[in-house]
C-alpha cells in the first residue's frame, strides 16, 4: 500500500508531537510549584530564614534555569511563565540560581517587607564598630557553610592583627565564640598563625550543624580549612559533616572549651573581658561565631534543670527502650519524635502548645499522624509541661493535668535570638527588609 503524505506533514507531525510533550511537561511542573507554594502558605512557611532570592518579573525569562540550578531542589518555581520562591522557608542562600540566571534577574536579600531580619553591623573586615569585636557566619545572616568558613577565617586574619599591636602582655590574642563553620575555621587559622587562644563552645562540636533539622547537606563548591586542607562535598549528611568537624580537630589538636556559655563581653584598655558560666578571659580580640539560634528557648518549669532534659537530638538509637517526652511543634521536634518513636522499645510522647502542626512541613506532619494511628506516638496538643520529676512529667491539657511515665525529655522549641546579648556587647543591630 502506498501512502502519499505530503512532505510538509513528516516535519510538522513530529513537531507536533515535541510541543505537546513540552507542554504537558510545563504543565505539570507548574502544577508542581503551585502545590508546593500553597503548601508552604497552608503551613505558614512563607518567610525565608536568611539570604534569598528575589526575582525581577520584567527580566524573567521563565527558563527554568534557575529552578534547576538549586541544590537544595525545588526551592523555585515556574508560576504563569516566571520563576518565584515557592518553598521560602527551605531556602538558605546558595546563591546558585543568580548565578545562573542568564537575564541578571535575581539578587539575593535579608528579609521582606513583612519580616525583617536583625543583623550585626560590621565592615569589610567583618568588625564590629567595638575595636577587636568581629562577627561571622549565620550571626551575620549568610547561612550558607562555604560562606561561615570563608568568613571566620577572614575574620580571624584580621583580628591577628590586634596581636601584632600589642605583644608583650598576658592577654589571649583571641577568643573564638562558637564551634559553628565559622569558629571552626576561624580556630583552625588561628592555630595555623601560631597565636594565642581559646575557643569557647556551649554545648558540643558542630554548632548550627548540630541543630540542623534536614539529613541532607549541600555545599555547592569546595571550601578550604585552614590547617586540614580542601573539603570537596557536594552533596553530604549532617551526620557526614560532624564526622569531618572531628576529624579535622584530631588532626590538628585543636583544643575546645565546651558548656562555656558567654554571659558578657567588656572593654578594657586595649582589648576585651570576656565572662562565660565557668571563667573570665582576658583578650586583645573576640569572633563571635555563635549563628542566629542563641541559647536555646527554656521551657521555665520546675524540674527543667534535671539531667535528663536536653535541647536537641543527637542520636536516636540512645533511646531505645526508654519513655520519651518531645515538647515542640516544628520540624525538629517533629523529625525527633518520629526518629526516636523508630527505636525498639521507646514510648514516645509529643506535646504542643498549638492546636495543629501548622509550622511544620506537610511530609513531617503526616509521618507524625501516621506514627500517631499506629500507636508508636502519642500527640498532645494545646498542651504544655507543667512540671517535670526524675521518672515522671506533668502536662497540662485540655482535660486536666496528665502524669505520664517519663526516662528523658527533649525540648525543640527554638532559640533565642542573640539580638539583645549582642547589643549589650556594643554592637550596632540594624533590619533589613529586603536588602
Amino acid at each position: 500500500m502506498n501512502l502519499n503524505i505530503p512532505p510538509l506533514l513528516v516535519y510538522l507531525l513530529p513537531m507536533v508531537a515535541v510541543w505537546i510533550f513540552y507542554f504537558r511537561r510545563k504543565n505539570r511542573k507548574q502544577s508542581d510549584a503551585l502545590f508546593a507554594l500553597r503548601d508552604a502558605e497552608e503551613s505558614g512557611l512563607t518567610e525565608p530564614a536568611s539570604l534569598h532570592p528575589v526575582i525581577d518579573p520584567t527580566l524573567c525569562l521563565g527558563c527554568g534555569t534557575c529552578v534547576t540550578s538549586c541544590p537544595e531542589g525545588e526551592i523555585l518555581g515556574l508560576v504563569d511563565g516566571k520563576a518565584m520562591l515557592v518553598q521560602p522557608a527551605n531556602c538558605i542562600g546558595h546563591g546558585a540560581c543568580k548565578e545562573a540566571c542568564p537575564q541578571k534577574a535575581i539578587r539575593l536579600v535579608l528579609g521582606t517587607e513583612r519580616r525583617g531580619v536583625e543583623v550585626p553591623v560590621s565592615d569589610q573586615d567583618f568588625e564590629t564598630r567595638v575595636p577587636g569585636l568581629f562577627v561571622a557566619g549565620e550571626v551575620t545572616g549568610m547561612g550558607l557553610i562555604r560562606n561561615a568558613i570563608a568568613q571566620g577565617t577572614l575574620a580571624m586574619d584580621s583580628a591577628a592583627q590586634y596581636a601584632a599591636k600589642a605583644p608583650g602582655d598576658d592577654r589571649l590574642d583571641a577568643v573564638i565564640v562558637g564551634m559553628g563553620p565559622a569558629g571552626l575555621a576561624a580556630s583552625l587559622r588561628a592555630q595555623e598563625l601560631g597565636l594565642n587562644f581559646e575557643t569557647l563552645e556551649q554545648e558540643t562540636v558542630g554548632g548550627t550543624i548540630a541543630h540542623y533539622p534536614r539529613g541532607k547537606i549541600v555545599m555547592t563548591a569546595p571550601v578550604e580549612l585552614p590547617g586540614y586542607g580542601s573539603v570537596r562535598m557536594r552533596e553530604t549528611s549532617k551526620e557526614a559533616l560532624l564526622e569531618l568537624w572531628l576529624d579535622a580537630i584530631d588532626k590538628t589538636g585543636l583544643q575546645i572549651q565546651t558548656g562555656q556559655r558567654v554571659k558578657n563581653i567588656d572593654q578594657e584598655p586595649g582589648g576585651l573581658v570576656v565572662e562565660t558560666t565557668k571563667d573570665t578571659y582576658r583578650t586583645r580580640s573576640v569572633i563571635l561565631a555563635i549563628g542566629r539560634r542563641g541559647s536555646p528557648r527554656r521551657l521555665g518549669v520546675p524540674g527543667e534543670d534535671l539531667s535528663k532534659v536536653i535541647y536537641r537530638l543527637v542520636d536516636p538509637k540512645q533511646y531505645k527502650g526508654q519513655r520519651v517526652l518531645v515538647v515542640g511543634g516544628g520540624d525538629s521536634a517533629l523529625e525527633a519524635a518520629v526518629s526516636i518513636s523508630e527505636e525498639e522499645g521507646t514510648e514516645v510522647t509529643l506535646c504542643y502548645r498549638g492546636d495543629s502542626f501548622s509550622r511544620a512541613k506537610s511530609k513531617n506532619r503526616e509521618r507524625v499522624e501516621e506514627a500517631n494511628s499506629a500507636g508508636s506516638i502519642q500527640v498532645l496538643l494545646s498542651s504544655t509541661p507543667e512540671r517535670l520529676e526524675d521518672k515522671t512529667a506533668h502536662i497540662s491539657t485540655p482535660m486536666g493535668v496528665k502524669e505520664i511515665a517519663n526516662d528523658a525529655v527533649i525540648v525543640c522549641i527554638g532559640g533565642e535570638l542573640p539580638t539583645q546579648f549582642l547589643r549589650d556587647s556594643g554592637i550596632d543591630i540594624e533590619v533589613r527588609h529586603g536588602e
